[in-house]
């Protein structure tokens, strides 16, 4: 697999100022595959600590968390030297061992020339009861594959590079080339496993049998935290954001039998391990977005397209036999996609406009800052004539002129318009066609 994070990884692994690295991202999206490329790109040696499977190991951090003890105890457990400036010393499932995470600090502040990583499974769950080292540690964000790293496993190396590079005009066969590998996307999904599913024999069921072992996966991980949630409750939400891409977020809308601070306690915990992200409602008057961001008023993602339509239990083979992509299941794949790429693209946050005067329906489907900027982007399968909601974001707001139109249509500018179309498989580089 060619995973764009490496970058990051070893631009951290180089810096004269690192700290200890969190990896972060939902479970089974390839934060630890990442971390050990990392490991045979740059260091003479991984030393990886499991701490989910070495349970026993925990005592490690019980006691004082001084650095250097630590490391001389490891290498008593691990028959191996330590070697700092020349090994990488990678803390997996560290979320099963809280102290492990307040531990990091003291790696920064004794041991500093020691590469220290560390990353596990809905880590954010973890983090609500503990001292978390503030300031002395480093974030990356891992999320699914994106389309150009689909394309990557697929050999498709050209086309990766065309939907990564700033829209432009293609030739009908080339439009038409990538929007059928699109398609594929659309039911495999980012998910390392499904995506290397698919791409060892072409077989969609295969990956769809990975997608539902991995909803299995997540569903039995939600046992594990029974004290801050019913786990019957975080079923139903999971699969009530799944049914809900593209709508408002309502709690009772989304699980029956509970009452709304138990859907919400439910959706929060979801959120913070990265499940489901909530898109809220925002001001396009200038960023930074979140400044004016609603608490109330959001809508939500999922992690990844292909969970979210298996969870959804579409019908594969009627929906992958339609023509246009944004009419598949109603066009939810296609919004669920565009807000897949360009959280992976941004790394922050998304955001929505919605216009607050009362019985109002008009939205736009996504805001996001570019370059200082507040962008509005409409997900649409109609013509120009049609965008209603965005031609009324853009007379209140001229400011976030143009606006962006991502379609199953080819690219093209209309300036008269302050309309930018751009196809639906270069969602990712929406920021360089800004």
């Amino acid at each position: 697999m060619r995973r764009s994070v490496t970058k990051a990884l070893l631009a951290w692994s180089d810096s004269p100022r690192r700290k200890p690295l969190v990896v972060r991202g939902a479970r089974q999206v390839g934060k630890t595959w990442a971390i050990k490329e990392l490991g045979t790109a740059r260091f003479a040696a991984v030393h990886t600590i499991d701490l989910e499977a070495r349970r026993g190991w925990h005592r490690l951090f019980a006691g004082n968390l001084d650095a250097r003890r630590i490391v001389a105890e490891l290498e008593v457990l691990l028959g191996q030297r330590i070697v700092a400036g020349h090994d990488l010393l990678f803390f997996d499932e560290i979320q099963a061992c809280p102290r492990a995470l307040v531990a990091l600090r003291y790696f920064y502040e004794q041991l500093p020339e020691l590469h220290v990583v560390a990353a596990g499974s809905l880590l954010e769950f973890a983090l609500g009861g503990f001292s978390f080292p503030v300031g002395r540690v480093q974030f990356v964000n891992v999320f699914p594959m994106t389309f150009a790293e689909f394309l990557w496993a697929l050999g498709e190396d050209v086309a990766a590079e065309v939907v990564s590079a700033a829209p432009a005009p293609q030739s009908d066969v080339v439009h038409e080339h990538l929007l059928e590998l699109l398609r594929r996307y659309l039911f495999v999904g980012g998910m390392p496993e499904a995506v290397a599913a698919f791409a060892a024999g072409g077989s969609q069921q295969e990956a769809f049998a990975v997608q539902d072992e991995i909803a299995v996966a997540y569903r039995e991980d939600f046992g594990k935290y029974a004290g801050r949630a019913d786990k019957d409750c975080l079923d139903g939400v999971l699969a009530g954001v799944a049914r809900g891409v593209g709508g408002q977020v309502r709690y009772a809308h989304l699980v029956e039998g509970f009452d709304n601070r138990a859907i919400k306690r439910a959706f929060d915990l979801l959120s913070r391990a990265r499940v489901v992200r909530p898109v809220r409602a925002a001001s396009p008057a200038g960023p930074p977005l979140a400044a004016g961001a609603s608490q109330k008023r959001f809508k939500a993602i999922m992690v990844d397209v292909g969970l979210m339509q298996r969870l959804c239990g579409l019908r594969a083979d009627v929906e992958y036999a339609r023509r246009d992509l944004l009419k598949v299941f109603q066009g939810a794949l296609a919004e669920q996609f565009v807000g897949q790429e360009l959280l992976a693209a941004s790394g922050g946050e998304l955001y929505y406009w919605a216009r607050a005067e009362r019985g109002s329906t008009a939205e736009v489907d996504y805001l996001i800052d570019v370059a200082g900027r507040v962008t509005p982007i409409e997900v649409k399968a109609g013509p120009a004539g049609r965008l209603r909601s965005l031609r009324m974001l853009l007379e209140k707001y001229p400011q976030a002129a143009p606006g962006v139109v991502v379609s199953g249509a080819a690219f093209a500018t209309l300036p008269e318009q302050q309309l930018i179309f751009v196809p639906l498989y270069s969602a990712g580089a929406i920021a360089a066609a800004s």
